[in-house]
């Protein structure tokens, strides 16, 4: 089975199994005609205006203004950005399988959204700053973040597990929105300092209803910092369409804020790649913030813990699933000779290592201390501290004594 078919192999409903899940049944009936008219109507609407560099075929497409940002692009280059969307994806399922085994407490996929990040990835610099949300595994990759450190939160086990210093790359944020403001005062930061680095924010398209994201947005623009807002707008917040959250398309933000905004083929990793590098560019000769709207489409869960089901329709995920990122650069690779079969046999056997690495790694997690959450809290102790820890211990303690029975 090939990598590339990874979102098909997902469970699907039927158009006309979906029924409504709240109210009498009628109700439910009525709700889910309402959905189809919407779903249908959207998926019928025609394609938004945004910067594609690939097709959904693997055409490439010119581009008068983003061109020169690829146009020295190799094909191992190529390959390479091919591989990382692979062996991201792999990884991702992985952790996927590993939550319903029950080793991780919670997932949250990036399928579908490969080339976003990894196009956007591959356009930082080593001395740039990321701040991502969690999902951003496929960034992760780019920046050098073993994938096996990615899981120790999810597993309960630690509160991030890795130095951002290391590869400078936040630790995920759960807070919906409050990233963007972390990395706008770093930025600020950054030109304090004098340095010609940028930053990077990544939020989704719930996320730009948040105060937080508005609010990095005026700083950002105020005091002209060298940040990138990059916004994967995966079409869903949770079970909120886009529909529900905006009345103009997300990129168009930014003008009310003074710093451009662009819209982008967020299945196309050549054109995230491009418009990324020009926005970053932009940034570190100090004109300021820009704005990125990867146009994408989350094709699994929310999280583990969601069921899209319940809310969206599944001809809309069929016609996303015609815009596969990976398929896309591969078919790109193939027409234009870049590449042979021997690569994608060699990518499945490094794929397949993978996982069985993420595997292993998962299970070797040691269980954290029971009692490290009541340290450093306070710098000299607190008596209520002490008191909830002896509380903590007493009911450990219960469980030893039934065991003992």
């Amino acid at each position: 089975m090939t990598v590339e078919s990874t979102a098909a192999r997902q469970p699907r409903r039927s158009a006309g199994s979906k029924a409504g899940t709240t109210g009498t049944k009628a109700a439910g009936t009525t709700g889910t005609k309402r959905t189809t008219a919407r779903t249908t109507a959207r998926t019928a609407a025609a394609e938004p205006e945004l910067v594609q560099l690939l097709t959904p075929e693997g055409e490439r497409v010119k581009n008068a203004e983003y061109d020169r940002y690829v146009d020295g692009i190799t094909p191992e280059e190529l390959r390479g950005l091919y591989r990382d969307m692979v062996l991201t994806r792999r990884f991702d399922a992985e952790a996927t399988a590993l939550q319903r085994q029950g080793e991780l407490g919670l997932w949250a996929s990036l399928l579908g959204q490969e080339a976003a990040q990894i196009g956007s990835g591959r356009a930082t610099r080593e001395d740039d700053y990321v701040f991502p949300t969690y999902r951003e595994h496929g960034v992760a990759w780019c920046r050098g973040v073993d994938p096996t450190n990615l899981l120790g939160m999810f597993r309960g086990v630690n509160n991030g597990g890795w130095d951002p210093n290391e590869n400078n790359f936040h630790l995920y944020t759960i807070v919906i929105g409050s990233q963007a403001l972390h990395a706008t005062g770093y930025a600020m930061g950054i030109t304090k300092d004098g340095a010609d680095s940028a930053v990077i924010a990544y939020f989704g398209d719930g996320a730009s209803s948040q105060g937080d994201v508005s609010e990095a947005f005026n700083f950002a623009a105020v005091y002209n910092a060298p940040v990138v807002f990059f916004c994967q707008n995966n079409q869903w917040a949770i079970s909120e369409s886009n529909e529900k959250q905006t009345r103009v398309p997300l990129y168009q933000r930014a003008q009310g804020f003074g710093f451009p905004g662009v819209r982008v083929d967020g299945n196309d990793v050549l054109a995230s790649l491009a418009v990324t590098r020009w926005a970053l560019e932009r940034a570190r000769r100090g004109e300021g913030p820009a704005l990125i709207e990867a146009w994408t489409y989350r094709m699994g869960a929310h999280t583990t813990s969601d069921d899209p089901t319940r809310y969206r329709h599944d001809d809309e995920r069929v016609a996303w699933e015609a815009k596969d990122p990976i398929l896309r650069l591969r078919r790109y690779l193939e027409s234009a000779h870049h590449t042979d079969e021997g690569f994608f046999a060699e990518l499945e056997t490094e794929s397949e290592a993978l996982g069985r690495r993420v595997r292993e790694a998962v299970r070797a997690m040691q269980d954290p201390d029971h009692f490290a959450i009541f340290e450093n809290v306070y710098a000299d102790g607190h008596a209520l501290v002490d008191e909830e820890r002896a509380q903590f211990a007493a009911y450990q303690a219960s469980f030893a004594d039934v065991e003992g029975v």
